[in-house]
């Protein structure tokens, strides 16, 4: 089961910078191949699937635990996608042609389709499909290819940090930096102590330190690098098994902590009225809240 809080993991910036082509970019980082949408689905159909669970109970427990992570990724990567595409038109009169200035977009999907907000689509606005879920049954098959998925991910955020300075994308993206980096030294771990090889010694892969990118050096800094957390109260903790020892770039001590990091609250989205979104006057609005009082019994 799940328990989701109405938190996001960081506060990403309110600034007042539209970047429709700086989404499109970041939409890759959501429903492309090595996307949050792909990194959570791999994991969580590896997880359903996985065979010999109290056997292997701190690799289940890792990819369970990793899992849970992967949906509040795919959240905070919506955010992000959101946050750019906010103030890319304004309110007009239909007549008046209100969405002129996003008809050229790269990804006019996001104001087709939604109402400037984030689509499960890669950067190309091609649907995610499931065909990008990898679940071979066997244990090392699949740990070596969740290594690979990271290092891909990885590669992919360092890219989009490129290609766009909105303060709320690289915001997002330099905390996923550090925190993919975590994934793909648990995976690592976990590859040597079912097989023996020393695959941290691969890593970075890019062979670039996420401390070259200012929104990850903060973060590292405080140590989240270091952090793998259970998501959970009781379970899952045999992932002191495999997340121990030192960081095998800068040597800090690996933590493993029960439960879920301290969330932000999630930010509050404006109405976009040209998109007719949410579609709720001041009128309808009173309306509402005229019928819950009654089912309510609430009185003024």
């Amino acid at each position: 089961m799940f328990t989701r809080m109405d938190e996001i993991m960081i506060e990403i910036p309110e600034v007042n910078k539209p970047d429709p082509n700086g989404a499109a970019a970041v939409q890759e980082l959501l429903g492309g191949k090595f996307g949050e949408m792909s990194t959570l689905n791999n994991y969580l159909y590896q997880s359903f699937n996985f065979r010999s669970k109290e056997k292997l109970k701190p690799f289940y427990d890792l990819v369970m635990s990793i899992t849970a992570e992967e949906l509040g990724h795919v959240e905070l990567v919506s955010h992000a996608i959101n946050k750019c595409l906010r103030g890319s038109s304004e309110y007009k009169e239909p007549d008046k042609t209100p969405l002129e200035t996003v008809k050229d977009a790269r990804l006019s999907y996001h104001y087709l389709a939604g109402a400037q907000g984030a689509m499960p689509f890669d950067s190309m606005g091609n649907p995610w499909t499931g065909a990008n879920v990898f679940n071979s049954g066997n244990l090392v098959e699949d740990l070596l290819h969740n290594f690979f998925l990271e290092c891909g991910a990885r590669t992919h955020k360092m890219k989009v940090y490129e290609m766009t300075d909105h303060p709320a994308a690289r915001e997002v993206v330099g905390f996923l930096l550090v925190r993919g980096g975590v994934h793909v030294v648990a995976y690592a771990k976990a590859l040597e102590i079912a097989t023996g090889v020393n695959v941290t010694k691969l890593v970075p892969i890019p062979n670039l330190s996420n401390k070259q990118f200012n929104e990850s050096r903060k973060y590292e800094d405080k140590g989240v690098h270091t952090k793998l957390y259970t998501w959970s109260q009781k379970d899952f903790s045999a992932i002191d098994q495999i997340w121990k020892g030192t960081h095998p770039e800068d040597g800090l001590e690996l933590e493993v902590i029960q439960g879920a990091p301290k969330g932000f609250p999630i930010p509050e989205a404006p109405p976009v009225e040209e998109e007719f979104a949410p579609g709720i006057s001041a009128e309808d609005f009173k309306a509402i809240a005229k019928r819950l009082k009654m089912a309510g019994n609430i009185s003024d």
